[in-house]
């Protein structure tokens, strides 16, 4: 028979799953305090695991999504290594939203600024504002139009 503890550390985990997905790492910070033997709480999470309730790379995925809609690679595999997530997923989950990176950065773009830079201040200006959403320079250099020449 279970613990009354076990039972109630499940239904916590279940209600954080419930609303929305989590990392293994974000589930033990979460639940530590519920719980009063660490090898009771890695046995629950080890269970959500294999009944794929619990899962990283599900995190990763819907986590990418959401950030990339304003944030570009680098941002989001800054945010999912924070969370936990290991570095083979973030290289895969970065990989797979790659070829829409310059797509992305003009949007942030144009929704920011939305016309060419009057001046080489303003140029800059704008490259550090994509380049602090996490594009790279590449994109960035390209994303950003040169400065107008009609001043």
């Amino acid at each position: 028979m279970r613990s009354t503890t076990a039972v109630s550390l499940k239904a916590r985990a279940l209600k954080l799953l419930a609303g929305r997905e989590h990392t293994r790492q974000e589930m033990r910070a979460k639940l530590r305090t519920h719980c009063e033997r660490p090898e009771e709480l890695e046995a629950l999470l080890d269970e959500l695991e294999q009944r794929k309730l619990l899962s990283d790379e599900r995190y990763a995925e819907a986590r990418a999504r959401q950030l990339g809609r304003k944030y570009g690679s680098a941002r989001v595999a800054y945010d999912l290594r924070a969370k936990g997530v290991s570095d083979e997923t973030v290289a895969r989950t970065v990989a797979a939203q790659a070829p829409q990176e310059f797509e992305r950065a003009q949007q942030a773009w144009a929704k920011r600024f939305g016309s060419p830079p009057r001046d080489p201040l303003e140029k800059a200006k704008q490259m550090r504002f994509l380049q602090g959403r996490g594009f790279s320079i590449d994109v960035v250099r390209r994303v950003v139009p040169r400065v107008s020449a009609e001043e």
